[in-house]
């Protein structure tokens, strides 16, 4: 199960290949037990912090900086000390692309055993990104053009609204990621961790040149290298050898990078974007999002053992983890959407959002969580079954032994 796959009835999902019931209690019933069910756990997690992040902690307002009145959406980290702190944890893009390398890894293994080619699992993978998010996209196009249509002043979402467009620039980074997982994978196999410390010295050596001699074009091949490096982390992860030692150490490793890099003077605290800052960790993504990620992994393989064992034991955690995963694209896809809609209802209403961390703004944020919740619960409705596989999975692949 990858960042961004259906959770449902794929690879590394509850009940793969076994049903193509809808049945949440049928998928719950039919999970293997050698399941590794923290990885769909972790990615549901994943999906909730990002939806939340974008809903509760952005300063989401209409702004006339720029070309004419359009939504922004900072954040209050730079408003409140220490704020930068939740950043470490509640950064999950690194998390996100460290389970997409454990998925991808176990998929694309049980893909070629069965003697299937490697573009066929590509075109497979692809789909299930690209379905909902041309259906978000050709949505947002047909409403664009009739509103065009009916108010010739109409500016275009392009124009005022391009926020509603944000989860689609991290599915185009995974979907460049998964198109280089064959190649990845058998860099893997062949080096196993030494490719992650090639590519941890790429991505030091991109930001030295970036920082040290002003090389701005390094930025950006930073933010390939730096998803690329979580990815291929979740090889390690996936093929267990990165054992409960070594997980500690990459963890204090982590975070011992993480801590040495934000207090030289030239990265941010920050794991998000500050406004008013000059640099942000994010885009281009630079070496603080690596070391980020490596304590993510240490983090998760120590903390594996418990939650499997609440995982099984907890049929009620287990099957809204389920639940979670099966619409888990169509979320993330439409949560902007449903945010924009109530800000939209708000001010035909005469109530405008604020552009500043206010002791209002901050005691208006549980409403910012039900109230788009309703209409994503409306939205999830029409479009989750674009998440459906079009074919039957193969068979599970059995967890690596020896985490």
């Amino acid at each position: 199960m990858s960042p961004v796959d259906s959770g449902v009835r794929q690879e590394g999902s509850a009940g793969e290949g076994r049903t193509r019931s809808t049945s949440v209690n049928e998928l719950v019933d039919a999970t293997p037990e050698h399941r590794d069910r923290s990885v769909d756990f972790l990615r549901a997690v994943s999906i909730a912090v990002v939806v939340l992040w974008h809903w509760v902690f952005s300063i989401t307002h209409w702004t006339d900086e720029g070309a004419g009145r359009h939504l922004t959406m900072p954040n209050p980290v730079g408003d409140v000390r220490l704020l930068w702190l939740a950043t470490w944890a509640l950064q999950v893009m690194p998390l996100f692309f460290l389970v997409g390398g454990y998925a991808n890894l176990a998929s694309l293994d049980a893909h070629r055993r069965n003697g299937g080619r490697d573009r066929a699992w590509m075109r497979s993978r692809l789909e299930r990104l690209g379905r909902p998010a041309l259906a978000l996209a050709a949505v947002w196009a047909v409403a664009d053009v009739l509103v065009r249509i009916a108010a010739p002043g109409y500016p275009g979402v392009l124009r005022w609204g391009m926020v509603v467009f944000v989860p689609l620039w991290f599915l185009g980074v995974y979907a460049a990621v998964v198109v280089l997982a064959p190649v990845t994978a058998d860099l893997h196999r062949r080096l196993g961790s030494l490719a992650v410390v090639l590519l941890g010295a790429a991505i030091a050596l991109s930001d030295l040149g970036r920082f040290r001699f002003g090389w701005s074009e390094l930025g950006i091949l930073n933010a390939a290298l730096v998803f690329v490096f979580a990815h291929q982390l979740g090889y390690w992860w996936r093929d267990g050898s990165l054992t409960r030692r070594r997980a500690a150490s990459v963890a204090v490793a982590g975070l011992t990078a993480l801590v040495v890099l934000t207090n030289l003077g030239v990265y941010p605290r920050s794991m998000v974007a500050v406004r008013g800052e000059a640099v942000s960790n994010m885009f281009p993504t630079t070496a603080c999002i690596a070391a980020l990620a490596c304590f993510q992994l240490g983090l998760v393989v120590l903390l594996r053992p418990a939650l499997e064992r609440w995982l099984r034991r907890s049929r009620t955690a287990w099957k809204l983890t389920v639940a979670a995963n099966g619409v888990a694209m169509t979320v993330f896809c439409w949560h902007m959407t449903a945010l924009v809609a109530v800000i939209g209802a708000a001010g035909l209403l005469g109530i405008e959002p604020g552009d500043d961390a206010t002791a209002a703004w901050w005691a208006a944020r549980p409403l910012l969580i039900v109230l788009p919740g309703v209409v994503l619960a409306a939205l999830v409705a029409v479009f989750h079954r674009l998440e459906r596989p079009r074919r039957p999975a193969p068979d599970p692949v059995r967890v690596s032994a020896g985490r």
